[in-house]
C-alpha cells in the first residue's frame, strides 16, 4: 500500500479544490455494515423490501421498516477516524466539501456543517412527512415509537413518515443532486473513499471529475467499477489510508 498511498498524496497535494466522495465502505469501521460485500446488508434482507411503493402501501410494512431502523444502530454510531480525517482535509486542507452516498450522517458528527456535505440518498437522522415535507429529527420519532405510536404520522397533517433517506423507487432530492453537481464542476481532483462506484446516478459525480480530465484517487478495499479511470488506487480501508492522506495534505 505505502507505493500507492504515496502516489496519492503526490498527486493530491497539487489539489486546490478537492472533492471528496465517500460510500459506505467509509463507516464500516463505525460498526456499520456495507451494503454489497460479502457479509453486506442485501445478503441478509430483499432490497425489494425497501421501496417506497411497499413503504407506502402498507402500515403493517411501515411497522416492520421503523423497527428494522431503529434496531439497526446506525443512529447510534459514531464517526471514525476516516471521518474525522475527512473533515480536516475541508477544513484545513484542500477539499472544496463531500458528497457521500451514506446516510449515517457520521459526516456531520465527526464536525463538518451541512454546506460542507451532501448527502445524495437522505439521512437517517430524520424524518419526514410524505405530504407536507415536515422534517423531525429521528430522536423525536423514535420517541413517538417507544410510546407505543406505530404507523407513524405527522403530527401537522396526519400524513405518513417515511425515513428521510431515498428508498428504491424514489428520485434523489433534486437540491443536492444540483449541489453535487456544482462542486464536481468546480473541482480540480477527486478522492473516492470507500466506494464501489457502482450505484447511479451517484457514480456520475466523481466520474464528471474525470471526465473534465482531473485525477481521480480511489481509496476502497477490493474493486471499484472504475479502478482502470483512476490515477492512483489505494487497496486499504479508509481508516488506515485517509487519516494518513489527511495529515500530508492539511500540515
Amino acid at each position: 500500500m505505502t507505493s500507492s498511498l504515496d502516489s496519492a498524496i503526490e498527486i493530491l497535494a497539487n489539489s486546490q479544490r478537492l472533492l471528496v466522495f465517500t460510500g459506505a465502505g467509509i463507516s464500516t469501521e463505525s460498526g456499520i455494515p456495507d451494503f454489497r460485500g460479502p457479509e453486506g446488508v442485501w445478503t441478509k434482507v430483499d432490497p425489494a423490501d425497501f421501496t417506497i411503493q411497499r413503504f407506502m402501501a402498507s402500515s403493517d410494512h411501515r411497522e416492520r421498516d421503523w423497527e428494522r431502523r431503529f434496531s439497526s444502530g446506525v443512529t447510534d454510531a459514531a464517526p471514525n477516524a476516516a471521518h474525522f480525517a475527512v473533515a480536516d482535509l475541508v477544513q484545513n486542507g484542500p477539499a472544496i466539501g463531500v458528497v457521500t452516498q451514506n446516510i449515517d450522517g457520521l459526516h456531520h458528527a465527526a464536525g463538518l456543517d451541512p454546506t460542507e456535505v451532501v448527502e445524495l440518498h437522505g439521512s437517517s437522522r430524520v424524518a419526514e412527512c410524505v405530504e407536507c415535507a415536515i422534517v423531525e429529527s429521528i430522536d423525536e420519532v423514535r420517541a413517538r415509537w417507544q410510546a407505543g405510536e406505530r404507523d407513524l404520522r405527522c403530527p401537522s397533517c396526519q400524513g405518513i413518515v417515511k425515513p428521510g433517506v431515498v428508498l428504491f423507487g424514489e428520485a434523489l432530492p433534486a437540491a443536492e443532486v444540483a449541489r453535487a453537481n456544482s462542486m464536481a464542476a468546480v473541482a480540480d481532483a477527486v478522492l473516492v473513499i470507500g466506494s464501489t462506484l457502482s450505484v447511479y446516478p451517484a457514480a456520475f459525480v466523481p466520474l464528471d471529475v474525470v471526465s473534465a480530465g482531473n485525477p481521480m484517487i480511489i481509496v476502497n478495499l477490493g474493486p471499484t467499477d472504475h479502478d482502470q479511470l483512476a490515477t492512483t488506487v489505494v487497496e486499504a480501508s479508509a481508516g488506515e489510508a485517509v487519516p494518513a492522506i489527511a495529515a500530508a495534505l492539511s500540515s
